[in-house]
Order: C-alpha cells, then structure tokens, then sequence
C-alpha cells in the first residue's frame, strides 16, 4: 500500500467548495426566479409610496429626480443581491414631510441632505457597534407589530385620500373631491382595485396549494380562473397609468432631453447641518430605527424564515452606508421599510431578483432620461398610485394580526392608537413600552 506523503495529504477540493464558488452560489439563490412575472409584478408593489413623494420632492426642486433615480437604482440592486429577499429602499418619510410642508420653505437641498446624513450617521453606528441589535432584542413583539399596524393604517388612509380627492403633490395637499369620470377618475380607481382584489385575493394564503391533500376532496380547476390568477395585475396597473399620462399630456416631450442629470457635490452650511438636525433628523430617528430596522426585520423574518441575512446589524449598516454616500451628490434621503416590503410582497415579490429588476430599471430611466422624466410623471393618474399604496399598507397591517392574547393585543393596539397622532412612531414606542412595563408589574404583584 502506497503511503507516500503526497498521496497521504491529497485533499478532495471537490467536497471543499472555495469561498468564490459559496460567494456565487448565494448570488444565484439571492437572485432566484420564482417566476419572472411574480418578481417583475413584486417590483411595482412600493411605487405607490414610492413615485408621489420623489414627485413632490422634484416638483419643489428639493431634490435632483435624476440623481435620485440612478443611486436609488445602484441600492435597489446591491440590496437584492446581499438579502435576496424584496428589501425595500424608500424615501426618509419625516424628512420629506417636513421638506414638502407648506411652513417649510427654508428646509431646501442642503438641509434636506444634512438631515439625511446625520439620521444614517446614528443608525450606522447603532449597526456597527452591535447596540442595534440589542435594541432589536430588547423591543416586545406587540410594541413592533403597533408600529407596523400604524404606518401600514396610515399608508391605507393617505391612499384613500389619494383615490378619493385631488392632490397638490408638490405641497402635500388634498383639495376637492375626484370626479367620477375622467383619465384620473374615481371609476378609474376603483376598477383598478376591483382588479386587483380578483386576481390577487387577500394574498397568498388564499392560494389554493392543498389540491394533493388525501382528506380534501379534489375539485377540477377553470383555465381561465388560473390564467386570471397570473397575472400581473399591479405591471397592468402601473403601464395603464403611464399610457394614461402621455394621454393627459402628449406635450411632455417639448423640452425633454436625454443623459443623466449633472451630478455634483452638495455644499452644506453650519446652518443647514443645525436645521437638518433639528427639524429633519431629530423626527425621523425614532422612525428609521422602528421601521426602516426592528419592524422590517421582524417582518422579513415572518414572511422569509429561512433567510438569515436580514439581521439588525446588518440592515443598519445597510441604511447608513446609503445615505452617507448619496447623500453628499444630492440623492433623496432613503431607508429600508416594512411597508415596502410588505407591498412587494403582495404582489408577488420572493427573492433579491425582485428589487434587483426594480434598481436596473431605475438605474436605466436615470441615466437615459434625468430629470426629464419628471414631466411625464406629473401626468400620471395619482388615483392609481392610490390604489398601490392602499394594497401595500393593508399588507403591512396585516402583519399585527399574529398576537396570541389580549392583552398582547392591548399592547400593541396602545402603541398603533398614540402612533396615528401626528404619525408619531417614537410617542407610539414609548407608550407600548410603557402599557407593557405596567402589565408586567401587575402580573408580578397579582402572584
């Protein structure tokens, strides 16, 4: 028997798989297809929170649409790689509330972008010092799913208010009532969501996947009813509300130019970076870290169990590393969101390939078309949008609907009711908390 110490020491490379092909493989599971239309329909699923707000940003020139569009695209893809699930990249919503607000006039670009770097700058060191994840561990389940049952109820009732009057978007204003008829009609928005409830029903578990089950009695499927089922039924939606828009305004071409905006640093005065804190990074903290970290990642690991990637750490770093760097060119302020991800969910989004289609589009409409393609955005049917974002908050509030107990449920209907005033997630947290710390102590002294 040959015992040389060649032959002794030969190692089989073939059971020891390098790190470069571990690396390609999770690229490969984190981009997967579950199917094409599923994914490419998923992708729509956060354009109805998304496009208003970037709209009324632009509109005020608070924001560079081109710029925004070409780093949010470069998110969206590095995002579905890393995850492989749908992580959502949106709009610091506090910031642009304050940015869009009538009595805000003075909070511009510069602020804008210095609330933006000082919020990622404390999520950042939140992540990379390990505390997020303590606070992701510290934070009772019922005060999460408040938050979550809040912004989603809130994204349900500002689409209604989509659907139902006309909008201001630059000004964040609803003004009168939608007319019934018309390319932004009110018929038009309800069809749409009649649309949408009869192929996507209140979603996937309402699948019927228990066809095989031995004491389920088999019954024969319509091949219309299953083609209906598969369709993509918010890429409908979205593409009537585009042809809808050069109908409104078939002179949107008149002054339209291609290639990207020009990008340039941004200049921040000592001014800028105090109001940024006060007015922009002060009121958003409380919600980049609730919602755009503990609630996302919470959420994420109810609907992707499996997936192990989506932690507090590293959503965190995620969310700093964004807006540290885009930032600084004039990109819009962005996050991760649970209500993001509940929407592309909805409609169908699986895996990473969901946003990674979603940020080569939007990598590709930045630099062909810039700012330019805010002109025909402004056309389009606000009452569709609506309707996304009312099917995307229900989803999101959906997710409450796990608490075992009452007073589970008590808890988290406290912090969902102190939320909704003034859409204040930090005066919601430290209620629930608070309701919890009680109910805690009551138990204890009733032993």
């Amino acid at each position: 028997m040959d015992i040389s110490p060649n032959n002794h020491h030969t190692v089989d490379t073939s059971a020891n798989p390098t790190s470069k092909s571990i690396l390609l493989g999770k690229l490969k599971s984190n981009l997967s297809f579950r199917s094409k239309w599923s994914e490419l329909n998923g992708a729509m699923g956060d354009l109805g929170t998304y496009i208003p707000i970037v709209m009324a940003l632009s509109l005020s020139n608070d924001i560079n649409l081109g710029t925004t569009l070409i780093f949010n695209g470069a998110y969206n893809f590095i995002t579905g790689i890393i995850y492989g699930v749908p992580m959502p990249v949106q709009p610091m919503k506090s910031i642009a509330a304050v940015a869009i607000s009538s009595d805000s006039h003075h909070f511009g670009q510069p602020e804008i972008m210095a609330a933006g770097i000082l919020t990622s700058g404390v999520v950042f060191v939140l992540g990379v010092t390990g505390l997020m994840r303590y606070v992701y561990r510290f934070i009772p389940l019922p005060v999460v799913r408040g938050i979550q049952l809040a912004q989603g109820l809130s994204f349900a009732i500002t689409a209604v208010k989509y659907v139902k009057n006309e909008q201001d978007l630059a000004k964040n204003k609803s003004m009168g009532d939608r007319s019934w008829l018309g390319l932004d009609g009110l018929l038009l928005a309800i069809v749409a969501a009649c649309f949408i409830v009869v192929v996507n029903g209140a979603g996937e578990e309402c699948h019927d996947d228990r066809q095989d089950s031995p004491t389920r009695t088999t019954r024969k499927k319509f091949p219309t009813w299953e083609t209906v089922r598969l369709l993509p039924s918010a890429i409908i939606v979205f593409i009537l509300g585009l042809i809808l828009a050069v109908i409104r305004n078939p002179s949107f071409t008149k002054g339209f130019t291609f290639g990207p905006s020009t990008i340039h640093i941004i200049k921040i005065s000592k001014h800028s970076w105090k109001e940024g804190f006060f007015k922009g990074a002060i009121p958003q903290l409380p919600l980049s870290i609730l919602n755009s970290v503990i609630a996302v990642c919470r959420l994420s690991s109810d609907l992707f169990p499996d997936k192990t990637d989506v932690s507090a750490t590293s959503v965190s770093v995620t969310v700093g590393l964004m807006n540290l760097v885009g930032c600084w060119f004039g990109a819009m302020p962005c996050c991760h969101g649970a209500g993001g991800l509940a929407g592309q969910y909805k409609f169908g989004g699986r895996s990473g390939a969901c946003v990674a289609l979603l940020g080569v589009a939007k990598l590709g409409v930045g630099l062909v078309f810039g700012s330019s393609l805010l002109r025909l955005f402004m056309s389009f049917p606000v009452g569709l949008l609506g309707v996304l974002l009312l099917f995307a908050g229900i989803e999101l509030a959906m997710a409450s609907r796990d608490m075992g107990s009452k007073e589970e449920s008590f808890v988290m209907l406290v912090s969902t009711a102190v939320s909704l005033v003034k859409s204040s997630a930090a005066l919601g947290f430290v209620s629930g908390i608070l309701v919890h710390l009680l109910l805690s102590l009551r138990k204890l002294t009733m032993v």
